[in-house]
């Protein structure tokens, strides 16, 4: 398929404007570029059909099965959209009086409280923009708390072997040392390893629970007295609270601190960029450092409040990206209680269905019971006749399957992580299982020919070596 750039002829263009009927204002020459910027000249209907070509080419959650492990791309219903789309909230300002904001305010204090709610905190700011986003500004409140009890020395931050990868990144991004500790034979945190690397100079521990393996570590509590004993703080990534809510707290099992993911839990489109929302609760230990201003209501007026002097300061301009947050609050009231937690119930019993009906013929990471994703693994299939983790994702393409995570956590090898979330009916999950159980046949029969997939894509088998080791990040015409 050309680019847009290769189909642009001189002087063809998309769009007609009127003769300006105002003054021209006259740039001073520093300003101007030396050469004009390069666009794409094409007429509308050439225009049209390259963004429609390239829409179909796009796969998302409307499109079918899309199981991607932790990253929960479940469906999201129409009608969040539409309330995302009411003229009352598309056509506000943010530099409006709050005044004439009072619905958009009610509507963000509504979303923390019920967030405050479901996570167990005390108090929620809904600036980050992302999960990542709500991870650096957790650790910033981290920081900001131990800093102010006088305890600069503690600099580390604790992570799991099977840690999401923004985890030690966000921690770098603070300027914490991280501290990897092994998993034990079950898949949750080693105690022990915990206890030899807590200390003096821990700030905190983040703990994904369930686990990426999609194990609940049922000694959390205890987890959370080795922290707290030690003097740090225990942060809860948010990236898998799908299978828990509504059925227990993050803050009941003594997190300080939790980010949550709007586009994972709450059903807010996932994917293509964002936008996304990483809103972070905390507990009144943690309130007085949250970056300002903060939603707040007062004899049913509410108000945009700055921060306190112990506030790490504002991380997003404005407040957030508002509209994900009115498609999760048209979640979260169109569920109600009893609905939120019978999704969570549901986004386990599909992975626990799904994981049975595939464990016998894959090696599964645990033979427990999982909540909302589980991983089998490649690894035997790859030494018997060498079909990995990669080629197998490569023939569920031709499937009309998106493939599941592959290669992650790292401590599975050739890893298939699946979640197929609770959206997801018995017949879909049997049709996938069905398809997975064949090309599993299909891979031992003949691996050479399961290698060749996917034979059915515009794009087969692309040099992923070569574009790792020399990406071509910019597009440069051939007249250039």
């Amino acid at each position: 398929m050309k680019t847009i750039f290769e189909k642009s002829v001189p002087g063809r263009q998309a769009l007609s404007l009127p003769e300006c009927d105002v003054p021209l204002y006259q740039l001073s020459p520093e300003l101007l570029r030396e050469k004009p910027l390069r666009f794409p000249e094409v007429a509308e209907i050439d225009l049209v059909r390259h963004y429609t070509a390239l829409s179909k080419r796009a796969y998302g959650v409307d499109d079918g099965f899309y199981p991607l492990g932790s990253c929960t791309m479940k469906y999201n219903p129409k009608l969040n959209e539409e309330a995302a789309n009411l003229p009352g909230f598309t056509g506000i300002h943010p530099l409006q009086e709050q005044k004439t904001l009072q619905g958009a305010l009610k509507l963000m204090y509504t979303l923390g409280a019920k967030l405050a709610e479901i996570t167990g905190m005390d108090q929620i700011t809904l600036q980050p923009a992302a999960g990542a986003h709500g991870e650096y500004t957790a650790l910033q409140l981290i920081r900001a708390y131990h800093l102010d009890h006088g305890n600069p020395q503690r600099n580390k931050i604790i992570v799991p072997d099977s840690a999401h990868g923004t985890n030690p990144a966000s921690a770098a991004m603070n300027d914490y040392i991280t501290v990897n500790i092994p998993s034990g034979p079950d898949g949750c945190v080693d105690l022990e390893a915990l206890k030899a690397a807590v200390g003096e100079d821990t700030a905190a521990l983040m703990l994904t629970n369930p686990n990426t393996v999609g194990i609940f570590d049922k000694n959390i509590r205890q987890i959370a007295q080795i922290v707290h004993d030690a003097g740090g703080l225990l942060y809860y990534d948010g990236a898998n609270l799908n299978p828990i809510m509504g059925l227990i707290r993050p803050g009941d099992m003594g997190y300080d601190v939790v980010h949550l993911n709007l586009h994972k839990t709450f059903s807010t489109p996932h994917g293509g960029g964002g936008p996304g929302s990483g809103p972070v609760g905390c507990k009144a230990a943690l309130a007085p450092y949250l970056p300002g201003p903060i939603v707040t209501e007062k004899d049913g007026v509410y108000s945009l409040t700055p921060g306190g002097d112990k506030s790490i300061g504002t991380v997003k301009t404005f407040y957030g990206n508002f509209l994900v947050m009115i498609k999760a609050l048209a979640y979260i009231e169109t569920l109600g209680a009893e609905g939120i937690r019978l999704a969570a119930q549901l986004a386990a019993l599909n992975a626990n269905y799904m994981m049975a009906r595939l464990k016998g013929h894959f090696p599964a990471y645990s033979s427990d019971i999982c909540m909302h994703e589980f991983v089998i693994s490649c690894e035997k299939l790859k030494e018997e006749v060498g079909i990995t983790a990669l080629d197998f994702a490569k023939a569920l393409i031709d499937r009309g399957i998106h493939p599941p995570t592959i290669y992650f956590p790292l401590i599975v090898h050739e890893a298939l992580m699946f979640e197929p979330t609770e959206t997801e009916s018995k017949q879909t999950l049997d049709q996938a299982c069905d398809t997975i159980l064949e090309l599993l046949r299909e891979a031992k029969a003949d691996p050479a020919a399961f290698k060749q997939h996917p034979v059915k894509m515009p794009i087969g088998r692309p040099d992923e070596v070569t574009a790792a080791r020399k990406p071509i990040l910019v597009y440069t015409p051939a007249s250039s």
